[in-house]
């Protein structure tokens, strides 16, 4: 009896390797989740505004950022690859409004969720991390998420943060053929939570990069507690 256990057990322990050994070799890299934070408007422009208004909360799109951090964190345990792009000059600029230091709260929010922060300028430099920031072929990119202003074309960095009603710093959709095909695993979650952007950046999206980009047909509205929700008539999420 206690040697037919113990070839049972030894079966068992082969399977488990196996199983270990397949997956190893179906998956031979480590996975990289990237969130994008756009800037806010300015306050001289965003408080004529109305009900058209976004930016009343300099934290609007932070919020929504560290919401989903700690989803992820929940998701995918305490070391898992997180890295946190932010549009710096936006928050640089709105500081001066707020008279308190925004970027010393978004570090704090960093830490609090051991995500790597790097702030960037252009859109190219979105591009650049996606594509070199770290060794590709070692490191693929299992989630890719944006929350700033957007239209159906183009991430909107900086909108209303330099220039009123319109924006200095972008990632256009015609710019994503810059994008390395292959950076992404089959299974990766990208999704845009700015205003359009399933109208046409979706597409042209998944024409790049072979991954479908989760997008809002309208507008979308961002919240204290939670993620953005739909805010148009008839809106909804596509890809």
């Amino acid at each position: 009896m206690k040697k037919s256990f113990a070839f049972i057990f030894c079966i068992l322990a082969l399977c488990q390797g196996a199983t270990r050994a397949v997956d190893a070799v179906a998956e031979p890299f480590q996975r990289e989740y990237i969130l994008v934070t756009g800037g806010v408007s300015l306050m001289e422009w965003e408080k004529y505004k109305g009900p058209e208004a976004h930016d009343h909360w300099w934290a609007n799109f932070v919020r929504a950022s560290r919401i989903r951090m700690e989803q992820l964190r929940t998701q995918w345990g305490p070391d898992a690859k997180i890295t946190w792009l932010v549009y710096k000059t936006g928050y640089v600029k709105r500081e001066a409004q707020e008279k308190q230091n925004l970027l010393a709260f978004i570090q704090s929010v960093a830490q609090k969720f051991n995500v790597k922060l790097i702030y960037f300028e252009k859109g190219q430099d979105v591009i650049d991390y996606l594509n070199y920031g770290v060794m590709r072929n070692e490191v693929k990119i299992a989630g890719f998420e944006y929350f700033g202003h957007s239209n159906k074309a183009c991430f909107l960095f900086d909108y209303s943060n330099e220039v009123d009603s319109a924006s200095k710093a972008w990632l256009h959709e015609t710019d994503l053929t810059k994008i390395n095909r292959g950076i992404f695993t089959r299974d990766a979650f990208v999704k845009s939570w700015g205003c359009h952007t399933g109208e046409s950046m979706s597409r042209k999206w998944v024409s790049a990069t072979g991954v479908r980009m989760w997008g809002a047909i309208g507008r979308t509205m961002y919240q204290m507690e939670d993620l953005p929700v739909l805010s148009s008539a008839g809106g909804r999420w596509v890809r």
